[in-house]
């Protein structure tokens, strides 16, 4: 442990005047990430940790924790990977993939438990949290199958940066196909970065590779200062070749 590690992550007063988070370089390695305790889930909270690349996530029964996690993993629209059978099955059209249609119950299935699952971190506190979408800050992408809601994710957008906070998928590879339409969109209005969090096979198999926090620190200064997109997404084109030369938002 370095002089400047601590021992415990720093605990924030959610009654404070001003938000604000200790330096990311200061999370802890053990638990990877965790940078603080407490604080509340207000839209200014919420953005103000985005900003700076910290983002919320705990338990039921837990105080809300703050995380920053090295490496980050993350994807650059322009590196997105489409195998050859998810590029068929898209193709094939099977299912329609829309934005923005029906946000609350995305982040409600997003926050049932999955197989082999007993909880999950999407507690009814932070489900009040994204209301963030009614400010157009917080977004959904929705997959459905002959009219029914069968995969999706959700997420914040800041400048031309979009966190993933989590996807589902009742129906398989409802969720890939609802991540590639968004990544095809976001790189039509010239975002420059996925914040996907912490590493799972299935973003790296769609293109998402690890950087450094420091690195993703630099990134976001960079990309996430342009202007915020209006609210209520619209997918622009066709699902299946979305062409990254037209935008709505330069």
């Amino acid at each position: 442990m370095t002089h400047n590690q601590p021992a415990i992550p720093c605990w924030l007063d959610p009654d404070a005047a001003t938000v604000e988070f200790p330096d990311v370089e200061l999370a802890l390695r053990e638990p990877d990430g965790l940078l603080a305790v407490g604080g509340a889930l207000d839209p200014c909270w919420l953005l103000t940790a985005y900003r700076q690349g910290i983002f919320p996530w705990y338990g039921p029964g837990q105080p809300i924790l703050w995380w920053a996690p090295d490496p980050r993993l993350v994807l650059y629209p322009e590196h997105l990977h489409v195998s050859r059978s998810l590029g068929k099955l898209i193709r094939r059209r099977r299912f329609e993939v829309s934005l923005d249609r029906a946000f609350a119950r995305v982040i409600t299935a997003c926050a049932e438990s999955r197989p082999g699952q007993t909880g999950t971190w999407i507690t009814q506190e932070m489900q009040r949290a994204y209301q963030l979408h009614r400010d157009g800050h917080a977004h959904s992408v929705e997959c459905w199958l002959d009219g029914e809601l069968v995969g999706g994710l959700y997420g914040v957008a800041i400048g031309r940066v979009f966190f993933g906070e989590s996807m589902f998928a009742f129906r398989s590879n409802a969720s890939k196909v609802a991540f590639v339409a968004l990544i095809r969109q976001l790189q039509r209005w010239r975002f420059r970065l996925i914040d996907c969090q912490v590493h799972t096979g299935h973003l790296a198999s769609l293109g998402a590779t690890s950087i450094t926090r420091r690195t993703f620190t630099r990134l976001l200064l960079q990309a996430g200062n342009g202007p915020d997109s209006p609210p209520g997404w619209q997918l622009d084109g066709d699902l299946a070749g979305l062409s990254p030369q037209d935008s709505r938002f330069r």
